[in-house]
């Protein structure tokens, strides 16, 4: 199957809802109605629902509860309310699947996302585009498993999902690579056209052309997000440490053993990254249902 093959199968495009499709189409827009926007998502109950109970969370760490969506966008701010609400729609957007582990796949998203909008400011990239793209950065790889699982088997059987070596072993099986797949995706869905170049690039930052330092920080947060999702060993994560790509962005890192954190020597950032846990507190409502919790 090629890659258009998959937008041409029979089987149809995963869905978002309405208010997301509006919140995507609001990147390339100077004109968004935020009142619109705030009525639609007052009305569809789940996500506001689980929008409320990420804008209440740690990772805010807000002053007072916040409890409608037009408190959420006036203490939090539009972009962060889009960013929340996108990142929800999506979630909702894909279905369990046998043999594929759907909370660690999200959780590995929300931390790229996380740790994409924590190097940010060092590599000269805004905060709250890195966090949506660090969270659709893989969403190839979640398409590529619904729509051709069976093609998809015997590659997991010899290469996790998230492992460094994924797109590679998908390029050299089926002749593309979920980024490519993740690009496309987020065209047809509406998203900008200048996220196909971070997305399709991310796996091999080095080739993009032209140069582009946002798949170089997806890469870089995407590789940190991989050392808790895979649970590496100190000297697989020295081994794997992504040295060249992070010069391509200006960031001499290096791989705390002690402290377990990535070190990185820049002035627009404290020398040690958080725990992914603690940059990411709270925000794992996410992708659990409504009621849990």
């Amino acid at each position: 199957m090629t890659l258009a093959k998959i937008f041409d199968s029979p089987q149809p495009l995963p869905a978002v809802p309405r208010v997301v499709q509006q919140l995507i189409q609001s990147f390339s827009r100077d004109d968004v109605a935020v009142e619109e926007i705030a009525t639609g998502l007052a009305a569809d109950p789940v996500l506001s629902a689980k929008t409320l109970r990420l804008a209440n969370s740690a990772y805010f760490h807000v002053s007072r509860r916040i409890g409608t969506v037009d408190d959420a966008l006036r203490m939090l701010g539009f972009v962060m309310v889009r960013n929340l609400v996108i990142g929800c729609g999506m979630v909702g957007a894909f279905k369990p699947m046998a043999g594929f582990d759907l909370p660690q796949f999200w959780r590995h998203s929300l931390h790229t996302a996380c740790g994409a909008r924590w190097l940010a400011p060092a590599a000269g990239q805004n905060s709250d585009l890195a966090f949506t793209l660090g969270l659709v950065h893989g969403l190839g790889q979640l398409l590529m498993h619904a729509v051709q699982p069976a093609l998809m088997r015997p590659i997991d059987a010899h290469c996790h999902p998230l492992a460094a070596e994924r797109a590679a072993a998908e390029l050299s099986a089926l002749g593309y690579h979920y980024g490519e797949v993740s690009a496309e995706l987020a065209l047809r869905w509406k998203f900008p056209a200048e996220f196909a170049v971070p997305l399709q690039a991310h796996t091999d930052p080095a080739q993009a052309r032209p140069a582009s330092p946002m798949a170089a920080l997806l890469h870089m947060a995407a590789w940190r997000a991989r050392v808790d999702a895979l649970q590496l060993a100190d000297e697989a994560i020295a081994a794997s440490l992504p040295v060249k790509v992070a010069r391509l962005i200006g960031l001499p890192v290096h791989w705390d053993a002690a402290a377990a954190t990535l070190k990185v020597e820049h002035a627009e950032l404290p020398t040690l990254m958080p725990a992914l846990g603690d940059l990411s507190a709270g925000m794992e409502a996410m992708f659990q249902p409504v009621n849990s919790g």
